[in-house]
């Protein structure tokens, strides 16, 4: 006898989007400590966040370049890098009240899970894949924009690149490369955080925190960049 599938009604209101099939939503809020190892692939949101990453990626691409005529190529990479990024995609899922929501194991609820921007962000993303199997590309498009539509324009005055802005400042100043170096890693397998320092020449090293080393190295050229006075802290 299969097990019915938990409604939640109060977020599809809040999406504007009602689920034909409420086990893809329920599905897509399922973190895989809330189920066997056996049935992880099946009955996690691991697969459906994998698909909405793809399909957030490809509607912003399509928002931006319809709503940003004058931008070139790599404005438009750097505002897309920006609105699909697991920081924007974990504050859209709290907008939501996706933590509320989520199906967590014991152990991960106890730790803050329901509260981490990385499992926000993958939920979220997941979310996005589910209303794709569900309603289609159409049905899909029209959530991510009304989701990210308040980004866009925020994201087309986005910084450049902090490691590239690094690296070019260090050669202007004579310097080698950025060195980035791995300090320490934390956390779970499913949600890891690292630390990560950079230093330049004879400079200080400075350090950040992320749920990828990738992040964690932009955090840590950002700061290197505020705090020799290259960018403005805009916080």
């Amino acid at each position: 006898m299969s097990v019915k599938p938990k409604r939640h009604d109060k977020l599809e209101a809040r999406l504007g989007y009602r689920f034909a099939d409420p086990d893809l939503l329920d599905r897509a809020l399922t973190h895989s400590s809330a189920v066997s190892p056996g049935k992880r692939v099946d009955r996690s949101y691991q697969r459906l966040e994998f698909l909405g990453d793809r399909v957030l990626g490809l509607v912003v691409a399509d928002l931006l370049y319809r709503q940003l005529p004058k931008a070139n190529e790599g404005e438009l990479s750097r505002s897309l890098n920006t609105l699909v990024r697991k920081e924007t995609c974990a504050a859209v899922a709290r907008d939501l009240g996706l933590g509320a929501e989520m199906n967590l194991g014991e152990s991960e609820a106890r730790t803050g899970g329901a509260n981490k921007d990385a499992i926000l962000g993958d939920v979220a993303e997941a979310l996005l894949g589910a209303i794709y199997c569900d309603g289609g590309l159409g049905k899909a498009y029209e959530v991510i924009e009304r989701l990210f539509g308040p980004q866009l324009g925020l994201a087309s005055n986005v910084r450049p690149d902090a490691k590239t802005t690094l690296q070019e400042w260090a050669q202007g100043k004579g310097h080698e490369p950025p060195l980035y170096t791995e300090i320490e890693r934390t956390g779970p397998d499913h949600a890891p955080e690292f630390t990560i320092s950079v230093r330049v020449g004879a400079y200080d090293t400075i350090t950040a925190t992320g749920a990828s080393k990738k992040l964690a190295e932009h955090k840590a050229a950002e700061a290197f960049l505020i705090r020799e006075r290259v960018w403005r802290d805009t916080q």
